[in-house]
């Protein structure tokens, strides 16, 4: 089943310091992504459909994470007003995910991120004066709970805010960042194949075996999707089928063993093991951090896709003659304008004595992976007045989780409202391993 995305022209930033255009705006914009040096920030790309755009986190469960920095050069000293795109991702009343921002070591008098308003949008900064060709900004973490920024603008001459609306904003991005400028084409394949999960790296590495030249796009730093340590899932098939003696071979080539969900130990889902795999393959080109938001169709026929680097932005246009959707969430097929359907079937539809009654929009959600370690010393927490709140008759009274918790069951929708449902579960995540 396809579910559905909303996804028009799907922008992410980065930072061109050597742009004629910069000079004539006096607008400066800065993709928080595209932070030369990320310290403890981590990129985040899920919500790219939604948001049209990744952002920085800081991700340090509940410890402050390391500064992010980077050096920006301004066309003409002045006065600029600073606008922050963030939101309050906890705002009850007040979230967690507080941080700063320096400008050439100097605070800005704003602390971003508790603003009580669960909206993304831009934040007034204050006015600062520049006075010199480069300036330095570092992006200061002060809770390590989840703290989060989309892009930076400065900009000369004018005080009003930057346009929310996504439309507005994409045509504000593409101005100022040139976006349309510097697409590469990267070549004609016999298949690409998009998303880089286990499906999607089994059905690439198969087609180059059989001779295809296959590109294999991924919209995150590591393959294996589900399976890699990002994510911890751990990696099974119904492997070698008396009638099928074949089946599900690669799939045990991949397997790095069964550390169940949610391991502690990262190296336990073989990432390495999968990257050396398929970069041994001499037909397969593999594309990571890069996020397909594009099909162009001639006659209902997929005649290439067009991505985008989810830290750099810079965009890549791929052809071919077949293209295999592996996104999970039929993304590719979305995008070709393809039929889709999202929820349940009905009984009736399908014959199934379990089906639903009537059709409707319930699908799963997200599963919270979560595990606790003993440790040889006594361990603080800080306060979560945040987090879900417990009680005796509604909790896990378990050291570890893997489908126990799970988000979503037709009260979000899993495409639009990711970043809700994700949030959802860190709220309750927290109070249990905090607690």
């Amino acid at each position: 089943m396809i579910k559905l995305i909303f996804s028009r022209h799907l922008l992410s930033f980065v930072v061109f310091f050597c742009m004629q255009r910069l000079v004539a705006q006096e607008q400066i914009l800065i993709e928080a992504e595209s932070f030369k040096q990320k310290g403890g920030w981590v990129i985040d790309q899920q919500s790219f459909p939604v948001l049209h755009s990744s952002y920085l986190m800081a991700h340090g469960m509940g410890r402050p994470v390391a500064d992010a920095k980077t050096t920006v050069k301004f066309p003409k000293k002045g006065t600029y007003r600073v606008w922050v795109r963030t939101k309050d991702w906890a705002p009850f009343p007040v979230g967690p995910g507080r941080f700063k921002l320096f400008v050439d070591g100097k605070p800005l008098q704003v602390t971003f991120g508790e603003s009580g308003d669960s909206a993304w949008k831009w934040y007034n900064g204050g006015d600062i004066k520049v006075d010199r060709d480069s300036v330095e900004l570092v992006l200061q973490d002060l809770t390590g709970f989840n703290g989060r920024v989309d892009a930076i603008l400065f900009n000369k001459g004018s005080e009003a805010e930057p346009p929310n609306e996504l439309a507005a904003l994409d045509m504000l991005r593409n101005r100022l960042l040139g976006l349309a400028a510097g697409r590469k084409e990267m070549g004609n394949f016999d298949l690409v194949v998009v998303g880089g999960g286990v499906a999607g790296t089994c059905a690439a590495l198969s087609a180059a075996r059989l001779g295809l030249k296959v590109a294999l796009i991924q919209d995150r730093p590591l393959l294996g999707g589900n399976n890699s340590s990002e994510v911890r899932v751990h990696l099974m098939g119904d492997l070698d089928k008396s009638y099928y003696p074949k089946l599900g071979r690669i799939v045990r080539e991949l397997d790095n063993g069964d550390p169940g969900n949610g391991n502690p130990n990262a190296k336990e889902y073989g990432d390495a093991r999968k990257f050396a795999i398929v970069k041994a393959e001499k037909n397969l080109s593999l594309f990571i951090n890069t996020h397909v938001y594009q099909a162009e169709t001639e006659n209902n026929t997929i005649k290439a896709v067009i991505g985008r680097n989810i830290e750099t932005n810079q965009e890549t246009r791929f052809t071919g003659a077949y293209f295999a959707d592996c996104t999970g969430d039929g993304t590719l097929g979305f995008l070709a304008g393809a039929d889709f359907r999202m929820g349940r079937e009905s009984r009736k539809e399908t014959g199934e004595s379990l089906a639903a009654d009537e059709a409707d929009d319930f699908t799963l959600g997200t599963s919270n992976l979560w595990a606790s370690i003993p440790v040889d010393s006594a361990t603080t927490f800080p306060e979560t007045p945040w987090a879900l709140p417990f009680s005796d008759e509604y909790h896990i009274d378990e050291v570890q989780s893997d489908w126990q918790w799970e988000t979503g069951f037709g009260n979000f929708n899993t495409i639009t409202e990711a970043e809700q449902i994700r949030d959802h579960n860190l709220r309750a995540f927290t109070e249990i391993g905090l607690t």
